[in-house]
């Protein structure tokens, strides 16, 4: 079993930044991918980045060049750099972890359905 637990989220205005972690805890495995989604109220849940345990980072068209995805393997903790916020990064981002993500290419990894493992979630609200 993993555990994840969001952290990092709040109110910022239009053009600040915000830092989301994630920390895992349990048995993470040594060939995993944890990844970021978000939810705006009425909408789907969307992928933001994800990161494999060979640091190969993915990341949205939406947010390509404002986010960055990294992680600390000694805090076992995941960190979503978000800069240059817009009013339309609003969402509940969500961070989810799979163990074993061998042969994991962009698609896999940006479907909510590869992950078992889900944090309880943080809002981020950026305001205008």
């Amino acid at each position: 079993q993993v555990q994840l637990v969001e952290s990092g989220g709040g109110l910022v205005q239009a053009g600040g930044s915000l830092r989301l972690s994630c920390a895992a805890s349990g048995r993470t495995g040594s060939s995993y991918a944890m990844a970021w989604f978000r939810q705006a109220p009425g909408k789907e849940q969307e992928f933001a980045a994800a990161i494999k345990w060979t640091d190969n980072t993915y990341v949205t068209d939406s947010v390509k060049g404002r986010f960055t995805i990294s992680r600390d393997n000694a805090k076992n903790t995941v960190y979503l750099q978000m800069n240059s916020l817009k009013p339309e990064d609003t969402a509940v981002y969500s961070c989810a972890a799979v163990l074993s993500a061998y042969g994991f290419g962009y698609q896999t990894l940006a479907k909510p359905s590869t992950y078992p493992y889900w944090g309880q979630g943080t809002q981020v609200t950026v305001s205008s």
